[in-house]
């Protein structure tokens, strides 16, 4: 019989992963893809799962959608409530109050599937191998031991001391039997650690994916390392790297020079040696990505022309802390690039070229597809790029790193920019800012850690104020951050409530740190001196980001050990909101949407002040909080007009959406405003020959500039597809696209107020007295309604009805200036047609971006999206395509290509060898599915590709067969799938190939895949844990393993492939390693059988 209260937990985990909800015929699917099996609704004794459904009002709420389709929400409960009932004290200047609960409903905000690697990637840290250090066993550093790490399975062999098993083969993980006392001590901590770690996974949101947690604390210490062959000689050192850098000119990782080294002389490579290799500025050139992990840096050789003074090579070089991007050393680099050169190749670019090439690249630091440079180029500085400069890319080589996501087609190249700091300056501006941190504190005995911003990707913060939106002052929630800080105060409290450890403070000085007696409190509060008066003194708190002036009685000194946690009170900026910081209007808005809440924060720059962007998550749509701000400025009273009952002549309908939805722009003030604003804009960028006005760091909320019809007009963005795609919204037509980010510009300063001031001036409009809501229109209805309204020079339309809150007017409209009969209306004539007919339960979904818009008719400017438009012909795709050797772009319309050749099979490593890989779908331990660590940004490339092409295709019918590859439209991203069933409904039942994922779409949802989309393999892997015996997993146990292994990097030891005819039946039994925390490998093969044995001795 099924647990009842079991399958309760899994339904709401599924629903609050989904703040829109989850459709009734797609809630069993994602319960499988959570469980690994169906809801159990028959033996819990209901007929139906709608019957199961209404009998849980606690857990869900039924309700139906636009489409009349039933949708699943989550019901709010105290489990809900509990993840977010964080403790934030709200202080103001005037007063400290206790604790307040604020923001409870909070809801994490899910990172977008294609940001997570949008470019080459480090390679993840490597298991030890236990062998080498004579340990015995076989599988290096267990999950509980501790051990230093010296090398990588990938590289290293045994030594064969130790007590292997005889039948077990060299360089496998096997478990390591167990001292009796360390395994006493391992099982009395283990019960109580899963039980919780199972009710956490169940009462927090699925989309949440934090580092695995410490499951003993009773650890081992770790071994001193191993002494080393020789003394370390610096000079002997030196040469050698030389050696092995001018084997490996295209650069190399630093966690493989150990290895590296060992293999070629025979001795360990010193420990100091890699202290020491940032200093070697003549031999070797030392390149840090974002990670701050010392494992995870590049070596290059040292540059012939950029010579480092004596002086600046002896002195030690800081840590910058400006972004890096991710670069990856690529083999088919030079090959690639050798296949392009010819004999009569130049040998070198014009200076003023290769600059002007090199400004542009650093516009765009996640970098910059080559086929884009000529026309970026001319748009940048009004002259044409060369034309061999894209034929012979290797010229570029000391300006970026040329990266070739597809191998096949080495004009597919990606430009990463070489980011050469100068060390002097850097230094000198840390300098300055130790200075002065130094003096701020130079009264204090002991030094506090600075504030290390949070990893995740959405961290929640609470909003103390700003009085400038470029330095918003704000504390991080959670682990480490304000849990820390609530225990560090109660800490306080108990040591200062003691009359022996009050030591007034009778002679403050400025920048002294001190306790503090809070006003009408019995708080302890951390904070520093920052002005002496008489008998008053004013103090900010360092913790709370407020200052007051207070009594002298009250300072108290601070004792020694509460100088450990970083001050919790941090700033950041807001971004898009850098030239309007200081407006009074921008401030109010954020007072009141922001201060003293609890929000998600976007980090776009990780930096001493991040840049981010906020998001309210804790209604049903998410509110952007910068972008809400910076429609504070707008002037109401150019606004379209909405009046009931008025009606307007000229009217331009710019775009009619799939499910119905209309925009318009209406004669007013504000249009004619608009188009002069426009046309100055337009005369400002024709003049202009620079690149400061190109778009490198685009968020969500962003309003900037894309060309439409020709024109520069004004566009948001409202979605991105990794770093080098997006989708916008043409805010004054109501038009979306998916456009490069090269295709987007800054708004000029000399427009930027009068632009941003403008209100958006296409009218939202649905037609009213229609026998169907927005949402449910056939396409017959939608393209009769294009087809009739677009081409219309002079429409009317009479406003019925306004819904403010969505400023949504409700209209008749007329394709003449009889607007006084609505019997002539275009609402009269849809309503009497018998375009309403389609096939039962198939409509075209309104969730996402509107998909068919009025294409551009100019072939540089946008791509439009799927669906088809007014009828003009669609524009290509402007970037140059490799040319299908199977002619699919000749196919039939509606048809799949005929001869499409399947990608390549995915290369694995050989058997016993490690893999770095990403768990994208984790079932139980005997299936999940994996992506190839390293190749995860070519995918991003090639999803963006089909995202561009695709979203400017007409929609047409495609005859979908089972087993047929092709291209299918899911949560507004592009993938490529297998048909696997063919519903009566018009759904179709389809498998990600790139992510192992089960899937419903609507068959209007699918396109053929053309062949330019299948040089990359198919990226998913279907897997099975080693090291484990076939068996029924609980589904307690398959919580355990999606816990530490779902969506995230791990390391994979291959014990065996088993091969089949279609690559998505191929199958790898993999051990699998957590390395992410630096001195402990996790083996969950290990922590799988722990669990088991735990479960059948309590049973």
């Amino acid at each position: 019989m099924a647990d009842e209260e079991l399958v309760k937990k899994m339904v709401r985990a599924v629903l609050q992963s989904s703040k829109s909800g989850v459709s009734l015929s797609h809630l069993q699917v994602e319960y499988k893809d959570l469980t690994g099996e169906l809801i159990p609704y028959k033996q819990l004794g209901y007929a139906t799962l709608d019957a199961l459904l209404h009998s849980m009002p606690s857990v869900v709420k039924l309700d139906k959608g636009q489409s009349g389709e039933v949708v699943c929400h989550a019901t709010t409960g105290n489990e809900m409530t509990h993840i977010t009932k964080l403790a934030a004290r709200q202080r103001t200047a005037k007063r400290t109050g206790r604790p307040q609960v604020v923001n409870c409903q909070m809801r994490v905000k899910p990172a977008a599937p294609l940001a997570l690697n949008a470019r080459p990637r480090t390679s993840l840290r490597q298991p030890d191998h236990r062998g080498r250090l004579g340990r015995g066993g076989g599988r290096g550093g267990g999950y509980g031991d501790p051990l230093p790490r010296t090398g990588s399975l990938r590289d290293s062999q045994p030594d064969g001391k130790g007590g292997r098993p005889h039948n077990t083969p060299p360089n496998t993980p096997t478990r390591r039997p167990s001292l009796p006392s360390e395994r006493s001590d391992k099982r009395m901590t283990l019960p109580s650690r899963f039980q919780k770690e199972v009710h956490a996974h169940l009462s927090q949101n699925q989309q949440q994916s934090n580092a695995p947690s410490i499951l003993n604390e009773n650890t081992t210490p770790s071994k001193p390392r191993l002494p080393h062959s020789a003394p370390y000689s610096p000079k002997l050192v030196q040469s050698r790297l030389k050696e092995v850098l001018n084997k490996h000119s295209n650069g190399l990782w630093v966690s493989k020079l150990p290895q590296l080294y060992r293999d070629l002389y025979k001795q360990d490579l010193p420990s100091e040696a890699l202290k020491d290799l940032e200093h070697w500025t003549h031999i070797c050139t030392v390149e840090k990505p974002c990670s701050t992990k010392p494992q995870e840096l590049l070596l290059y050789p040292a540059k012939e022309t950029s010579q480092i003074t004596p002086h600046s090579a002896a002195t030690p070089p800081t840590h910058d802390k400006s972004p890096f991007h991710h670069k990856k050393p690529q083999t088919q680099r030079s090959s690639a690039t050798s296949k392009s050169s010819t004999p009569a190749s130049p040998r070198d670019l014009p200076p003023e070229v290769k600059q002007k090439l090199g400004e542009l690249l650093l516009k765009y630091s996640s970098g910059l597809w080559a086929h884009a440079l000529p026309k970026l180029y001319q748009d940048t500085y009004k002259c044409k790029l060369p034309e061999f400069v894209l034929d012979h890319l290797n010229l570029l080589s000391d300006i970026c790193t040329i990266d070739y996501p597809m191998p096949d087609n080495p004009k597919r190249a990606i430009l990463y920019a070489k980011v050469l700091e100068d060390e002097n300056r850097n230094q000198s501006g840390l300098a300055g800012s130790e200075t002065k941190e130094a003096v701020e504190r130079s009264l204090s005995s002991q030094t506090v850690p600075p504030l290390l911003i949070p990893r995740e990707e959405y961290p929640s913060v609470l909003v103390v104020e700003a009085g400038d939106t470029n330095s918003v002052i704000l504390r991080y929630i959670g682990d480490g951050y304000s849990k820390a800080q609530e225990k560090l105060e109660d800490e306080m409290r108990e040591f200062y409530g003691q009359d022996s450890n009050k030591v007034a403070l009778t002679s403050p000085l400025t920048g002294q740190l001190t306790a503090v007696c809070a006003e009408e409190e019995e708080e302890i509060l951390r904070a520093q001196v920052c002005e002496v008066m008489a008998d008053k003194v004013k103090v900010h708190y360092v913790d709370h980001g407020f200052s007051e002036v207070i009594s002298k009685s009250k300072l108290f000194e601070l004792h020694e050990k509460f100088y450990r946690l970083p001050f919790q009170a941090t700033k950041c900026k807001l971004a898009g909101l850098e030239s309007f910081s200081q407006e009074q209007a921008v401030l109010k808005r954020f007072e009141s949407m922001a201060t003293g809440k609890i929000l998600l924060a976007e980090i776009l720059v990780r930096q001493e002040v991040p840049l981010v962007v906020l998001y309210d998550t804790s209604q049903d749509d998410d509110i952007n909080i910068n972008a809400a701000c910076m429609k504070a400025l707008q002037d109401k009273s150019l606004e379209s007009p909405l009046k009931v009952n008025s009606a307007y002549m000229n009217v331009n309908v710019t775009s009619v959406c799939s499910d119905g939805t209309i925009y318009c722009q209406v004669p007013s003030r504000g249009l004619t405003k608009l188009n002069e604003i426009l046309e100055k804009t337009e005369n400002y960028l024709h003049s202009q020959v620079t690149s400061e006005l190109l778009v490198s760091r685009p968020f969500c909320g962003k309003i900037c500039l894309a060309r439409y019809k020709g024109k520069w007009s004004r566009v948001e963005i409202t979605n991105l597809h990794g770093s080098r795609v997006v989708d916008i919204m043409f805010v004054d037509v109501g038009v979306q696209a998916s456009v490069e980010v090269t295709e987007l510009r800054e708004i000029p300063p000399p427009t930027l107020r009068d632009l941003i001031s403008t209100p958006a001036q296409a009218l939202k409009c649905c037609l009213a007295d229609l026998p169907v809501s927005v949402g449910s229109w056939t396409p017959d209805a939608v393209q009769w309604l294009r087809d009739t309204a677009l081409h219309c020079s002079d429409c009317s339309l009479k406003i019925a009805k306004v819904d403010e809150p969505k400023r949504l007017a409700h209209v008749y409209l007329f394709t003449s200036k009889n607007f006084h009969d609505k019997s002539c209306s275009l609402n009269q004539q849809l309503a009497d047609s018998n375009l309403w007919s389609h096939q039962k339960d198939v409509f075209l979904s309104s969730r996402g971006p509107s998909k068919s818009l009025n294409a551009p008719t100019n072939p540089a400017t946008i791509q439009t999206s799927s669906l088809r438009t007014d009828g003009q012909d669609k524009v290509p795709h402007t970037p140059k395509r490799m040319s299908s050797p199977l002619g699919s772009q000749s196919a039939p319309p509606g048809s799949p290509p005929e001869q499409l050749a399947l990608p390549p099979l995915l290369e694995l490593p050989e058997i016993g060898q490690n893999l770095d890989v990403f768990v994208s779908v984790a079932c139980h331990p005997g299936h999940f599915v994996l992506q190839p660590w390293h190749d995860m940004y070519k995918l991003v490339d090639l999803m963006g590709e089909m995202i561009l092409h695709y979203n400017k295709m007409e929609e047409k019918p495609l005859k979908v067969e089972k087993s047929q590859v092709c291209a299918a439209k899911l949560e507004n991203n592009w993938y490529r799938v297998l048909v696997k069933g063919v519903l009566t409904n018009g759904l179709v039942s389809v498998f990600q190939l790139d992510y192992g994922k089960h899937e419903l779409v609507s068959c209007t949802q699918l396109r053929p895949l053309t062949q330019e989309f299948c040089q990359l393999p198919f990226q998913a892997i279907t897997a099975q844990l080693a090291g484990l015996k076939p068996r029924q997993w609980s589904e307690e146990a398959s919580i355990v393993f999606r816990n530490h292994v779902e969506k995230k990097p791990l390391v994979g030891q291959l014990e065996s492939v088993q091969e089949a005819s279609q690559p998505w039946d191929r199958k790898v039994v993999i051990y699998l390693v957590d390395t992410s925390q630096e001195e402990r490998d996790i083996w969950l093969h290990d922590i799988m059988a722990e669990f088991t044995d735990e479960m059948s001795n309590a049973a």
